[in-house]
């Protein structure tokens, strides 16, 4: 999570209740993109709700509010346990080892496969014929690919 979503989360939750903030980040200094969701979908209205409402925020920023999309980012625990079985790429902040079948093992930051389960603390996921569990103080950045 980065150090401007719960800045963001607060303030849409009086307003916007049911407005989930998948993601918020600061994009090359001068973008913020705020990914939401919602039970109902993610309308342009609701988009528009939420810009109005971050509307100040536009004067330190150009303000890009989106849905997921399918590459839908996974920021919190309960992002990946509610998508256990499903592919995921995980990005991590420092380089993890790997291993790889008949090769020496291998420094890597990207992991791409099944998500197996999901804890407080960690991510499991199947990845090249492999178990590796993350932490999630480890992960730069996670979303879900498309099936």
């Amino acid at each position: 999570m980065t150090p401007i979503q719960p800045q963001i989360e607060s303030r849409l939750a009086s307003a916007e209740p049911d407005v989930e903030v998948l993601l918020a980040e600061v994009v090359g200094g001068s973008t913020l993109r705020v990914f939401i969701d919602h039970p109902d979908g993610v309308t342009l209205a609701l988009c528009e709700r939420v810009t109005m409402l971050l509307n100040d925020l536009r004067e330190h920023y150009t303000l890009e509010v989106s849905s997921p999309g399918s590459r839908r980012p996974l920021t919190k625990p309960a992002h990946f346990r509610r998508f256990v079985g499903r592919r995921a790429r995980v990005r991590t902040r420092t380089p993890r080892p790997r291993m790889r079948r008949g090769a020496s093992p291998a420094q890597v930051r990207s992991f791409t496969g099944e998500l197996l389960a999901a804890s407080e603390d960690e991510v499991t996921l199947a990845a090249d014929g492999d178990v590796i569990a993350i932490p999630y103080s480890e992960i730069r950045r996670s979303n879900l690919l498309e099936d």
